[in-house]
């Protein structure tokens, strides 16, 4: 077995190679506010492994973060029988007081709180299975590769399996009289090592400590070990966010809305994730098969709320339970449960995190591309690189392999654009470094561009690099959103670290305009963009009370900002719009607090947006629009349902599930592709395309 120097030489190696692009490649400096596009070397495109039985990892920094910022869809994978394995980094013990509302603090004790954190998940998970609360879970140690400890929870029940990994790690290390020590010094400082909790009862007995390195290792190898087809992750890059009497810090960061810890352990899993597909790679294996998806957290507190209410009491009777009661006989002496979040208090909060469940990406997931003799190619993100699948005309329904087009490590949302002479444009937002220092810690706008039609893909991206001139405002950007103009131009937009948007433009000889800062009020992370039928560019982002609208007033001129737009509801996320066959534009949204769908329509050359067809109401998060195929069609919408399944939705009461048992949770938001003119298999209408669990495209 190698000594600690080598498994920790070569971890830092096979990262900062995936990182670069290509072994013992320097990383390329990212392409200037002004210049050109710089071509990036990428790895050799090695393809990608089989993948595995469908399993969802989910990586938090404390226990309940799972429960109120990824839940509902924990229980929506749990319910289509995909296993789950939950990964805790810190023990989540903070100053050891579990109060009690309404009754005398205790004193503090850090092992007991962990240890009563730790029977509060078994209690919500367990009845995530359909069990009791105090169902027996089996307690098992799984050794790391420097050796350390970790405990294993494990619970099945009727199908279903659920694993719980605890690295427990101290919230607050004290090193000699100096200041504690926690995740976000851990990230940032390679010398820094942070102590574990050892917990009453557990059977890792002995603390131990971990290094930058060496919990990205730990990581890494987890990810190994248990081989997900789905990886959840919190937010890297949360929004910057001014603290005063109306947005008090409560337990932000300063200057960013959200804890110090979320960040830290979702900067930890994007390195331990680009660790893994480089160690996979770097010797000519093949990459690994998995899906990321990327939640929000403190974020929910301060946009619109997004679950239907129906979702939100469902997400807060598993708080409960986590939460417990002091009066419960649980079986373990340090406490049974987080007592401050039980008894209907995640309700009775005014911070309204278990009453949304956003996305950092919310155009992540499938974008399909029909061809105009029956095929069909679907774009995605699988091993943190762009995969393509292609799907041929009637009668071959057959999903190709998934062809590797490099990248990585990329965010989960792309953008395509498809050129009038049928060459796809693929965008997507890169991370581009993972460092410890700030100046290494970066994010690339990053493009690939299809040689000829249906043809092949160069092994070259291209990057556009960053609105924002600092790195640490840079990461605060959105992936971009494309759209190609009547004149052959091409332009990207990104939502930037002010909240607003920027914007590039390619000519039609191929050359790109610097970034611009559109002016414009703040909006939420989901763009959509179109070109109604007099040739105009309009784009469109959800505000906190309006959806804002940014547009040409005649084609080839500038976008500029419009404004916020008049409508019949408020939006709660990410919107989407589309042209339809009479040239008006089309706009489709979710409304606060409701499943309710919000169609509008606006004539081509009009100001004002009038209600479309009523859609049916369901589920919850991003959605994609089609509208009707002729003049008068009602739009067609690939919608979520409550538990992640995929819908397409249309005017009246029907809708059409994927309904293949573990791919019915879909990853990422669902699309809808119009018929070709030929047929896709059987299709004889609109196409819904959905990722599951399984990784592979499923239509119907």
């Amino acid at each position: 077995m190698p000594g600690r120097r080598t498994v920790m030489g070569s971890m830092a190696g096979a990262m900062a190679a995936a990182l670069a692009g290509c072994s013992g490649a320097k990383k390329p400096k990212p392409a200037s506010n002004s210049a050109e596009p710089l071509t990036l070397p990428v790895a050799t495109r090695v393809g990608f492994g089989t993948a595995g039985r469908p399993l969802v990892m989910q990586v938090v920094a404390h226990p309940d973060d799972d429960l109120y910022f990824m839940n509902p869809d924990t229980l929506g994978g749990l319910d289509q029988t995909v296993p789950l394995v939950s990964v805790y980094v810190t023990g989540g013990g903070s100053y050891g007081v579990n109060a009690v509302p309404g009754r005398h603090k205790p004193l503090p004790d850090v092992p007991a709180y962990v240890s009563a954190r730790r029977q509060g998940l078994r209690q919500a998970y367990a009845a995530m299975l359909g069990l009791g609360l105090f169902a027996p879970w089996t307690r098992s140690i799984l050794t790391v590769p420097d050796g350390g400890e970790v405990e294993v929870q494990s619970l099945t029940h009727r199908g279903r399996r659920v694993d719980l990994v605890f690295l427990s790690i101290d919230m607050h290390t004290r090193v000699g009289i100096g200041t504690p020590v926690g995740m976000t010094q851990l990230w940032a400082d390679p010398g820094v090592q942070v102590a574990t909790v050892v917990v009453p009862g557990s059977p890792v007995t002995t603390s131990r400590h971990y290094s930058r390195d060496q919990l990205i290792e730990t990581l890494a190898h987890l990810f190994d070990r248990f081989r997900p087809t789905v990886i959840r992750t919190l937010d890297p890059d949360p929004d910057v966010q001014v603290h005063n009497a109306h947005n008090p810090r409560g337990s932000d960061q300063r200057g960013y809305s959200d804890h110090p810890d979320h960040t830290a352990v979702a900067l930890f899993t994007w390195a331990a994730m680009t660790q893994w597909v480089g160690r996979s790679t770097s010797s000519g294996g093949k990459a690994p098969v998995f899906l990321t998806e990327t939640y929000r957290g403190y974020y929910n507190q301060r946009w619109p709320i997004n679950l239907p209410d129906t979702v939100v009491r469902q997400k807060a009777r598993y708080l409960d339970d986590y939460g417990g009661n002091p009066d419960w006989r649980c079986g373990d002496p340090s406490g049974c449960g987080d007592y401050s979040v039980g008894s209907g208090s995640s309700l009775r909060s005014k911070r309204n995190w278990v009453r949304s469940t956003h996305y950092r990406y919310p155009t992540s997931g499938p974008q399909g591309v029909a061809g105009p003799g029956g095929e069909l190619t679907v774009y995605g993100v699988l091993g943190i690189r762009a995969a393509r699948w292609t799907r041929g005309t009637a009668g071959k329904t057959a999903w190709s392999a998934p062809e590797d087009l490099g990248g990585g490590p990329l965010a989960p949302a792309l953008s395509v654009v498809t050129t009038p002479d049928r060459r796809d444009l693929l965008f997507a937002l890169r991370f581009s470094g993972l460092g410890a220092a700030p100046a290494d810690n970066t994010r690339d706008v990053v493009f690939l561009e299809q040689q000829s039609a249906e043809g092949p893909f160069p092994d070259t991206w291209s990057s556009l690099g960053n609105p924002e001139r600092n790195p640490v405002r840079g990461r605060r950007v959105g992936p971009p959103t494309a759209v190609l103009g009547r004149d052959g131009r091409v332009h990207v937009f990104a939502r930037n670290a002010s909240k607003g948007l920027s914007t590039r433009v390619r000519d039609t000889a191929g050359h790109w305009s610097p970034w611009q800062n559109l002016a414009g009020g703040q909006v939420q992370e989901g763009l959509t963009a179109a070109a109604d039928g007099t040739g105009r560019i309009h784009v469109f982002a959800a505000g906190r009370g309006a959806v804002h609208e940014w547009a040409q007033s005649a084609p080839g001129a500038a976008v500029r900002y419009r404004g916020p737009l008049r409508l019949s509801a408020p939006p709660a996320e990410a919107p989407s719009a589309a042209t339809a066959a009479d040239g008006s534009l089309v706009l489709a949204y979710r409304v606060p607090e409701t499943a309710r769908i919000v169609v509008e329509r606006l004539a081509g050359s009009g100001r004002n947006w009038q209600p479309a067809s009523a859609v049916r109401q369901t589920g919850f998060g991003p959605l994609a629009l089609l509208p009707g195929a002729g003049r008068g069609a009602g739009p067609i919408l690939a919608v979520r349902t409550d538990t992640g399944g995929a819908l397409l939705a249309g005017p009246g009461p029907g809708t059409v599930p994927v309904d293949a048992p573990t791919t019915a949770f879909c990853v990422g938001r669902p699309a809808v592709v119009p018929a070709p003119s030929h047929g896709v298999g059987n299709a004889t209408g609109p196409v819904l395309v959905a990722l599951g669990a399984r990784t592979a495209p499923v239509t119907l």
